[in-house]
C-alpha cells in the first residue's frame, strides 16, 4: 500500500506540473491554499509544540476524482532526526447517493529528512445536510495494520453570511485517547477566512489555535 501511495505521489507531482495546461483544456481544476496559523494541532493534539506554523496546498479535481498535496513545519521527534516539516500526499473519489456526500482515499503522511517512514491511512467518509448546515463522520485505518482505527463524528452550521460553527467528537482507538474540537469561522471575504478553534485531547492538554487562511 505504501509503495502504492509514493507512485501517486509521483503521479501527482507530474500532474501539478502539467497542471494550468489541463486547466486550460479544461480537463479538471486546480485550487490553492495557503494559511498561517498560532498552533497547528491534529486530532487534538498539538504538532508544533504549541507554537506557530506556515501551511499550503494545492489540490486536483476532475469528476468524483481529486488528489492533492499539503505542506506544514512541525516540532517533534520522529525517525531517527527528527522532524520539522511534514508533506501529506492524497487521493480519493466523491462519490454522491441522494444527499449523502461519500469519501473514500487515502493518505501519505510524510516527513521529509527524518529518516522515518511513510505513515499511510484509508479513508472512508460520509456527510449530509442537516437544515443549513451539514452533519458527517469519518474513519481512516493505518495500511500497516487495518485495525484501531481513527473515527470522529462532525458537523458545521452557518449563523450568518460570515460567521459559522463548526466542531467535532472523535476517538483515536491506535493510541487510547478520545478528542474533540470546536470554533467558530469568519469569512473575511470570498477568499480569506479566519478560524477560532478550541480542542482537547483526552491524554493532553487542550489547546487553543487562530488560523487565517486564504484559498484560491
Amino acid at each position: 500500500m505504501k509503495k502504492t501511495l509514493l507512485v501517486a505521489a509521483v503521479a501527482i507531482s507530474a500532474l501539478f506540473a502539467g497542471g494550468a495546461a489541463m486547466a486550460q483544456d479544461d480537463a479538471g481544476s486546480l485550487s490553492y491554499n495557503i494559511a498561517v496559523t498560532s498552533n497547528y494541532v491534529w486530532r487534538g493534539v498539538t504538532q508544533t509544540n504549541n507554537n506557530a506554523a506556515l501551511q499550503g496546498g494545492i489540490d486536483y479535481k476532475k469528476g468524483l476524482f481529486y488528489a492533492g498535496a499539503w505542506m506544514s513545519n512541525v516540532d517533534f521527534d520522529y525517525g531517527d532526526n527528527g522532524a520539522d516539516t511534514e508533506l501529506d500526499l492524497y487521493l480519493g473519489l466523491t462519490p454522491t447517493a441522494g444527499d449523502f456526500a461519500f469519501d473514500f482515499g487515502a493518505i501519505a503522511y510524510t516527513y521529509p529528512g527524518s529518516g522515518g517512514d511513510v505513515i499511510s491511512e484509508l479513508k472512508a467518509g460520509v456527510s449530509h445536510p442537516m437544515g443549513k448546515g451539514t452533519i458527517g463522520a469519518v474513519m481512516y485505518l493505518d495500511t500497516d495494520t487495518l485495525e484501531d482505527p481513527y473515527y470522529e463524528v462532525n458537523a458545521s452550521y452557518p449563523l450568518t453570511d460570515k460567521w459559522s460553527v463548526s466542531g467535532a467528537l472523535g476517538n483515536y482507538e491506535m493510541y487510547g485517547y478520545t478528542t474533540k474540537n470546536i470554533g467558530v469561522t469568519y469569512a473575511i471575504n470570498k477568499t480569506l477566512g479566519l478560524d477560532l478553534r478550541w480542542a482537547d485531547a483526552s491524554k493532553q492538554p487542550s489547546t487553543f489555535a487562530a488560523t487565517i487562511k486564504a484559498s484560491f
